[in-house]
């Protein structure tokens, strides 16, 4: 099975907020932009995108840990771009019927919301959301409970499955972490104003949503500064995740349990399970037969997170 691609990015909002020594910039661009360039010359037909939210689109008054947009709609937070995705929906049914069918309790949604989780990779690699079609799926990433590695691969086992019976050319996209954990509240220990807002705080004001952007630039600048209780950012426990994934090491993957993730990773370290997924997906597509890689790493405290890329092709 040649047609098919794997690309693993972190992501984060800051960029272009509060950015690092000008030379981390460069060398961050140039290792996507040559993501970018490799994706095009695929040229994919139809793009699986593996992603989390940041209680911008799904919210604590109904929160699944798995869910395939039908539709989608990009927030434009942080300062990417809002609108349409190119969700193809007949597609994108037959996809959430296919993982149904194979013992998985998943959302649909006919009406996503996303945030930069999803439009940042969109808009990197792809130029914009809708260059190319491209089903949207989510994974919980930041609301306890959360699934485990396991089932993150199962699930990215699925995908792949229903992606290899189609006749196109594949990307898999896996966006997120890796060990980062920037102030996304949480509900255990959130205040009565705080808990309404992740509960049910769809559609913001404006004012709101610049103060919440505010306070996240705010937070980084302290995490870079050395002065903040946010968990450490773990090059050794990022860079041991990205050899597993590239070893395909699925009983060590599996092995992961989601206290270690949190201790070891932060809070937001949970979206690896999104970088699980494509691999996973990847291996059933092409029955194991591909080699990934890692592409870059570097400690970015700015950005409050370990940035990492990871891409794989067939063998």
């Amino acid at each position: 099975m040649k047609n098919a691609l794997l690309q693993c990015l972190s992501h984060s909002p800051i960029k272009g907020f509060l950015d690092p020594h000008a030379s981390v910039v460069d060398e961050t661009r140039a290792v996507i932009e040559s993501l970018s360039a490799d994706l095009k010359a695929f040229n994919p037909e139809l793009i699986f995108l593996f992603a989390p939210d940041h209680y911008n689109g799904f919210y604590l008054d109904n929160m699944p840990q798995l869910c395939i947009g039908m539709s989608a709609t990009s927030v434009g937070d942080y300062g990417t771009l809002a609108g349409p995705l190119n969700v193809p929906r007949e597609l994108a049914e037959q996809c959430a019927a296919y993982v149904v069918a194979n013992d998985f309790d998943l959302a649909i949604s006919y009406r996503m919301q996303v945030d930069h989780g999803f439009s940042q990779p969109l808009q990197e690699l792809a130029g914009s959301l809708s260059t190319y079609p491209v089903i949207p799926i989510f994974i919980n990433s930041v609301a306890p409970p959360v699934v485990s590695f396991k089932r993150a691969r199962q699930f990215g086992e699925a995908i792949g499955s229903f992606a290899a019976t189609l006749n196109k050319r594949i990307l898999f996209i896996g966006s997120g972490g890796l060990s980062h954990n920037p102030p996304v509240p949480q509900i255990a220990s959130a205040s009565a104003e705080v808990a309404e807002r992740i509960i049910a705080g769809r559609n913001p004001s404006r004012d709101a949503i610049n103060a919440r952007q505010e306070r996240t630039v705010n937070a980084a600048r302290q995490f870079a500064q050395g002065v903040s209780e946010l968990t450490p950012l773990n090059s050794a426990w990022d860079q041991k995740f990205m050899e597993h994934l590239a070893q395909k090491d699925w009983p060590a993957i599996d092995a992961y349990k989601n206290d270690e993730i949190t201790r070891e990773g932060g809070a937001s370290a949970h979206e690896v399970k999104t970088w699980v997924a494509a691999n996973a997906a990847m291996n059933a597509l092409s029955k194991g037969r591909y080699t990934a890689k890692a592409r870059y790493y570097k400690e970015i405290p700015e950005w409050i997170a370990g940035f990492g890329v990871l891409a794989g092709r067939p063998d």
